[in-house]
């Protein structure tokens, strides 16, 4: 089964004017991500603002992105959603549409204890076929549920599909604990982007980052550097990956992805209600610290 790996995109989801999203400007911002290099993309998540999008929505935005990859990178959907069902739609559609696969955050807001949290997910895996990958996707800051290591034991013994998890909490001892699932036969991905380097080393296969959806340049340096064996190469360059998070806000606010992509030739438009865009005065003062940015690592801004 194939698997998420390396510099693994997080992607935003591109709005218009009117707030509906735009599937063009979702068809370049795909050929700009494949076109710099990095290994996987991830649709509809947590950068993706999911939460401000219908099912209608998100299975129209994963069928844009497969056709617009065509076979040349990894594509797995992320399906999670507010109720089950929407679930278990969201991940047969993926199926049926060719993705390589899905990652599915844990139920949201409600808590869930763990036979809960462990059905929900044997059900959904159990909703596709045995060979079509599913991630767990652990992001307990902002679901307000989290997966155990012990949980991701049993699920991975249970589900042959269940192949890995997509971590977004800065736990290395868990991190490592997840690693060790099934005899480190476990795939996991961490999406503390500013650790890219370390994470490798304590065997992570990749990152899944918001940031690299706008600068994708340094991190997939990094990997590349760490994948030819040259640690010391990687953890210099390491800088400048921690640099552009610390710019782009760590992910907090996604307009500055937003603002940023504008000022790289990539119109993804504003923010979806409730959410805002910067202010102008926001906007100046980002777009000098892009600009300072660029300059410094010699990254060409405009796509």
């Amino acid at each position: 089964m194939k698997k998420l790996y390396g510099i693994t995109i997080a992607m935003v989801t591109p709005f218009d004017a009117q707030e509906q999203v735009d599937y063009e400007a979702l068809q370049k911002l795909t050929e700009f991500l494949i076109l710099r290099g990095v290994n996987c993309l991830y649709p509809c998540g947590t950068t993706g603002e999911m939460l401000h999008l219908s099912v209608e929505e998100r299975m129209k935005i994963a069928e844009t992105v497969v056709k617009t990859a065509a076979g040349r990178c990894n594509v797995f959907i992320h399906c999670g959603a507010a109720t089950e069902q929407e679930t278990i739609k969201l991940a047969q559609h993926a199926h049926s549409i060719g993705a390589d696969g899905i990652g599915v955050v844990t139920p949201i807001f409600l808590g869930v204890n763990k036979r809960e949290l462990e059905a929900f997910y044997l059900r959904v895996a159990a909703s596709v076929p045995a060979d079509f990958p599913v991630y767990l996707y652990n992001i307990p800051q902002c679901a307000a549920n989290d997966i155990s290591a012990e949980s991701a034991e049993l699920l991975a013994e249970s589900a042959p599909n269940i192949v890995g998890i997509k971590y977004s909490f800065a736990d290395i001892n868990r991190t490592i604990d997840y690693i060790n699932v099934k005899n480190s036969g476990f795939s996991v991905l961490h999406g503390c982007d500013r650790a890219l380097t370390a994470m490798l080393t304590l065997g992570c296969d990749g990152t899944v980052s918001g940031a690299a959806c706008v600068f994708p340049e340094p991190f997939v340096a990094v990997y590349q550097a760490y994948m030819e064996g040259n640690l010391q190469k990687a953890q210099e360059l390491q800088k400048g990956c921690v640099e552009i998070v610390d710019i782009l806000r760590r992910g907090t606010n996604m307009a500055y992805f937003k603002s940023a992509l504008s000022f790289r030739g990539i119109d993804a438009g504003g923010m979806r209600k409730p959410q805002m865009n910067l202010t102008d005065e926001e906007a100046a003062a980002f777009e000098k610290e892009i600009h300072d940015y660029c300059e410094k690592y010699s990254i060409t801004l405009k796509a």
